[in-house]
This record gives structure tokens, sequence and C-alpha cells, in this order.
């Protein structure tokens, strides 16, 4: 059973991660940031995109 859950899991923060992507390519802020918000991102999955849901470009 942890396995599903686990797989499960990972699947949600892989949804949730892309969802950031889009995101942070279609906001209104410089390359430069976009740019250090993915690798952000990428780097730290769970933390980076908590990081830019609180902190990251709105709009």
């Amino acid at each position: 059973m942890g396995i599903e859950i686990g797989g499960l899991l990972g699947l949600v923060i892989l949804v949730l991660d892309v969802w950031a992507f889009v995101k942070i390519v279609q906001s209104s802020a410089g390359t430069g940031s976009k740019v250090l918000w993915i690798i952000l991102v990428l780097l730290f999955p769970v933390l980076g995109f908590l990081f830019w849901l609180l902190l990251g470009p709105k709009g």
C-alpha cells in the first residue's frame, strides 16, 4: 500500500510543478527571474513550489 500512496504523491508533485512552470513562463516577470524560479522548482520540487507559491511573481 505504501508504494501506491508514494506514487500518487509523486504524481501530485509532478502535476503541481508542471503547473508552476506554465505559470512562471506566462508571468510578466523578467527573463532572469523566470529562469531562477524554474531552476529553483527543478532542483527542489516541493520546497521550490512552495516558495514560488508564496513569494513568486504574481500575474
